[in-house]
């Protein structure tokens, strides 16, 4: 019997009483979608809008924030339809446009971070090179990078699953992401070492370098004391943000390959975590942690509190 199907709805089954609790759902993860886009849109504006911000270390901030931004677009505004649907329900297509987006924004996000150790590194470790190092062409060619080299090799993977053959319509998640896997009839081998490849070239790597160029900045520091207080207070902020962002990946990376089988409460609240904490995470922090950046917040702040 031939079990392939010419399939193009699926369905999502990761809901929890979502009919029960959907007007709780969609109000929750509304506000937070809200938060998310104001407080990282107003970090970036405050990077453009003022001069002594126009560094290559606060502009990758930027474009790590103008990911979030990205990344919580191409999954809100579904899940929130969905809350509020009889049927939790996707296109194949959309589906696979949907995880395009998702691993897209998060590789870019992954080789932003090493940028900025490399950023962090030059400017500590050799600070006399850096006005040459870190030139208005090479931030560029960093920025335009760390966007189209993941979407050129990520887009091989988007045309070969979707010539593939379907035999289920039922996703385990919320969303389109490493379990679409999980629908083809056939697992492919060719995407599974292509896979592979893809995660060592976006997150194996970048973390290993980012870890190398941190504990050489760290010999530094406690070499040079004067750099200590500058160490800490710029790249503690990009090492929390990468602990968090690489904990959240590796599980869901995890939740595909081992095909692990948690129960939809727990596979829901973590899903929910990966969509949550990251983007609203990155403006928290970096807003906070970042001297320049805060004390600009900080006016903006004072000066709305005069004009209430």
């Amino acid at each position: 019997m031939d079990y392939r199907l010419n399939v193009t709805i699926i369905y999502f089954g990761g809901h929890v009483e979502v009919h029960k609790y959907k007007y709780l759902y969609f109000v929750i993860m509304l506000t937070v979608y809200i938060l998310i886009i104001s407080s990282n849109v107003t970090i970036v504006c405050i990077i453009m809008i003022h001069k002594n911000l126009h560094e290559p270390m606060y502009i990758f901030i930027g474009a790590v924030l103008i990911n979030s931004v990205l990344f919580s677009t191409a999954i809100y505004p579904k899940l929130l339809i969905d809350f509020l649907s009889e049927k939790q329900i996707i296109s194949y297509p959309a589906c696979l446009c949907q995880w395009f987006s998702y691993y897209w924004l998060t590789a870019s996000d992954f080789l932003l971070l090493s940028i900025m150790a490399y950023d962090r590194y030059v400017s500590i470790c050799n600070p006399l090179k850096y006005p040459t190092t870190m030139l208005n062409t090479v931030v560029n060619t960093f920025l335009i990078s760390a966007w189209i080299v993941p979407a050129c090799l990520l887009l091989v993977v988007l045309l070969l699953s979707a010539k593939k053959e379907i035999c289920k319509i039922h996703l385990k998640g919320i969303l389109c992401n490493s379990t679409v896997l999980t629908l083809h009839c056939v697992r492919s081998r060719i995407l599974n070492i292509y896979g592979l490849f893809l995660f060592v070239i976006f997150v194996i790597l970048p973390v290993l370098f980012i870890i190398f160029t941190y504990c050489r900045i760290l010999v530094v520091s406690y070499r040079c004391r004067g750099v200590r207080r500058r160490a800490a207070q710029t790249c503690l902020p990009h090492l929390l943000v990468l602990i968090n962002f690489t904990c959240f990946f590796a599980y869901d990376v995890l939740l595909a390959r081992l095909e692990l089988n948690s129960s939809k409460v727990v596979s829901l609240i973590m899903a929910l975590q990966v969509v949550i904490y990251h983007p609203l995470f990155n403006p928290i922090i970096y807003g906070l942690k970042m001297r320049r950046i805060f004390d600009h917040l900080k006016k903006l702040f004072c000066r709305m509190v005069r004009c209430l």
